[in-house]
């Protein structure tokens, strides 16, 4: 008949003493006290009827008895701590097909996406760009991140990120033809990434809603209207998400210390059933830690001050806000 093995917990005490070489680091370790640590020891000391410490040094030394048992039990405790990371690990192995929004996917998410591949290696994505909320229905997509006003129907769907807008212009421009004030507007192109509805907004806040506009380019997107503002075309209106790269690489400025909320927010969605296998959820999970960590270490970009008081609005917020309420 095997022979009994000894209890788990002075097994544990014993193994944190010896790599640590002291009786109080290993009570740290293991969120106990002192005495408990000395209490495990000798009781499985006793169990095995032999010293495993030498008693009278400053730091721990083990016995012959006590170094031919620790690579034993450290080799054990190694392996239930393999074998249990690799129960509670997911699948992470497949494809995973993302539709995002074009500029966000652009000027946010591929640059940052070796942090998720380095994680996942055996995880394949495919990459469209598109603002189609219909997309979340497709037997194609299986994940979409939208900008949008939320609320799809018979799917997943949690805010990612609200954020607020501001004018961004290149520093090239900016030295040919200086923005003072807002009322300097009147001589730059206005650059839309919609259907002109973010700077009616905006001017609306600047009490320049009335302002003659000389020229405006309409983009179809916030991706092309930032491009066009980085190559000195205009002055578009960027965020700290997907101009953030860009603005603390000095290839855009903030010309305004004056924002206005978006009147939409990006979200990520699924079908219920996508949402439920492992492989999207690691993507999910990656995606809302990235902008909760970035939201967390980002300083306010510096903003050039207008030469002109700007009337009350909502200024830019030191952080893009992420909230991590879920909808249905």
């Amino acid at each position: 008949m095997a022979s009994r093995l000894p209890p788990l917990n002075p097994l544990r005490a014993f193994e944190a003493a010896a790599r640590r070489g002291s009786i109080s680091a290993a009570a740290r370790e293991l969120s106990v006290t002192h005495g408990a640590i000395s209490h495990q020891i000798r009781s499985l000391e006793e169990t095995l009827k032999t010293a495993l410490f030498e008693r009278g040094g400053k730091r721990l030394k083990l016995t012959p008895q006590g170094a031919l048992l620790l690579p034993a039990v450290t080799q054990a405790f190694d392996g239930i701590a393999a074998a249990t990371a690799l129960m509670n690990r997911p699948s992470t192995s497949g494809s995973l097909r993302i539709s995002c929004v074009p500029a966000l996917l652009s000027l946010w998410l591929v640059p940052r996406l070796g942090s998720f591949t380095d994680r996942y290696p055996e995880i394949s994505l495919t990459l469209t760009s598109s603002n189609d909320s219909s997309l979340i229905y497709s037997p194609d997509i299986d994940i979409a991140i939208l900008y949008g006003p939320g609320g799809w129907k018979d799917c997943w769907t949690r805010l990612w990120s609200t954020f607020d807008l501001f004018p961004v212009v290149s520093p090239t421009l900016l030295n040919t033809r200086p923005l003072r004030s807002t009322r300097d507007l009147r001589d730059h192109v206005l650059l839309h990434g919609d259907d002109g509805r973010e700077w009616r907004s905006w001017l609306a806040a600047a009490d320049e809603l009335d302002m003659p506009k000389a020229r405006e380019h309409f983009m179809g997107d916030a991706r092309l209207s930032t491009e066009a503002a980085r190559f000195g075309q205009g002055v578009a209106l960027g965020d700290s998400i997907t101009a953030s790269s860009l603005i603390a690489a000095g290839e855009l400025v903030i010309p305004f210390d004056l924002a206005v909320p978006a009147p939409d927010a990006f979200y990520v969605a699924a079908r219920n059933d996508v949402r439920a296998a492992p492989i999207a959820k690691v993507f999910i999970d990656w995606i809302f830690d990235m902008i909760e960590t970035e939201r967390a270490a980002q300083p306010r970009p510096a903003s050039r001050p207008s030469g002109r008081g700007l009337p009350s609005a909502r200024k830019r917020n030191a952080n893009t806000t992420a909230v991590l309420s879920e909808e249905s």
